[in-house]
């Protein structure tokens, strides 16, 4: 096993679904875990030759953030940040409520560049640091009624592709993990945000009711937390790593199929 970055980490969203999964993995390989989220009591758990240490952080509030970096920071240094806090909405393009949208970016975007912003200075100061941000397949493969939960998902594709080059003369390094369909309590959170008498109503919610169901019969989020832990034992990691054969697969035919047939067949999973 081995430690590049050190064994603190910071990881947001570590409540539950792939973010409590990322800190159970982590503190029993040895690390320190602060593990970030709005609904947590402070405590310390120990994990074999780690330990979880449960933190008050609300991504989109920056004093709240701001404690919790620090504090990290003060009590054990800090080698790696995890960004899994995230949530989704649904809704059609033309008329999903507008302040859904923005509370969409708030928490999948902002938040994570909140987190980053506070961290990435001490990272630079110590010459080496990693950033991992939770992504999804949704980031590159958008999904019908999940426009806006997609965009989101392909913001920060843009932002840790920069950040890499960015980053790299100072010794940061940065990459994305892609989930695909994932058994988290994300489905049962997931915010319908349209009117009542929207035209397209009747095909979001079955279009949603397909989601709910491949989510909730997908993989669980160990294997999500996997791929991020094995991202976290290297010096130079890819960019992304797409989670699961299957997805790995959609990706390689988005890339091989002309954008049309692709699409066509895309939309048909969701009728």
């Amino acid at each position: 096993m081995r430690y590049p970055y050190g064994k603190s980490i910071l990881i947001t969203g570590a409540s539950s679904g792939i973010g409590r999964a990322a800190a159970e993995l982590f503190a029993g390989a040895g690390y320190t875990v602060w593990a970030g989220s709005r609904h947590c009591e402070e405590g310390i758990e120990q994990w074999r030759e780690g330990e979880i240490r449960s933190i008050p952080m609300d991504v989109c509030n920056e004093a709240s953030t701001r404690r919790a970096v620090e504090r990290a920071v003060k009590e054990s240094g800090l080698g790696i940040v995890l960004n899994c806090a995230g949530m989704g909405i649904a809704g059609p393009a033309e008329d999903t409520f507008e302040e859904a949208i923005r509370a969409q970016f708030e928490v999948n975007y902002f938040g994570t560049l909140r987190v980053n912003r506070l961290v990435l200075p001490y990272f630079r100061a110590q010459g080496k640091g990693l950033v991992l941000v939770m992504s999804s397949v949704a980031g590159r493969v958008p999904l019908p009624y999940q426009s806006h939960y997609s965009s989101s998902k392909y913001a920060l594709d843009a932002y840790v592709e920069a950040l890499r080059m960015e980053g790299r003369p100072f010794g940061i390094r940065a990459a994305l993990i892609e989930p695909g369909d994932t058994k988290t309590g994300f489905t049962a959170a997931r915010r319908m945000a349209m009117p009542e008498d929207s035209p397209y109503r009747s095909a979001c919610e079955g279009a949603v009711a397909r989601m709910a169901h491949d989510e909730q019969t997908g993989v669980p989020a160990s294997k999500p937390a996997m791929a991020a832990f094995r991202l976290a034992e290297r010096e130079n990691p890819p960019v992304r790593v797409t989670v699961g054969a299957m997805y790995q697969g959609v990706m390689a035919l988005r890339r091989l199929l002309p954008a049309r047939v692709f699409e066509r067949a895309l939309a048909a999973m969701y009728r």
